[in-house]
């Protein structure tokens, strides 16, 4: 298995097209890894309600 650093100068060496293909699929994967901790489940739920219920003000820039 190659090292960090052997990684890192490979990475150097990849046309632009190749390192956006390398951070999508970089960031899709840390996204999947990703897991929601239940207080963060929660807020979202909260929010959700709140929205249903018409307990939502807008911002005016």
């Amino acid at each position: 298995m190659p090292t960090l650093e052997q990684i890192e100068n490979q990475v150097k060496q990849l046309t632009k097209t190749e390192e956006q293909a390398l951070r999508d699929w970089l960031e899709n994967m840390l996204e999947d890894e990703l897991q929601m901790s239940d207080e963060f489940k929660a807020k979202i739920e909260r929010g959700e309600q709140d929205i249903r219920e018409g307990r939502v003000r807008t911002r005016k820039p």
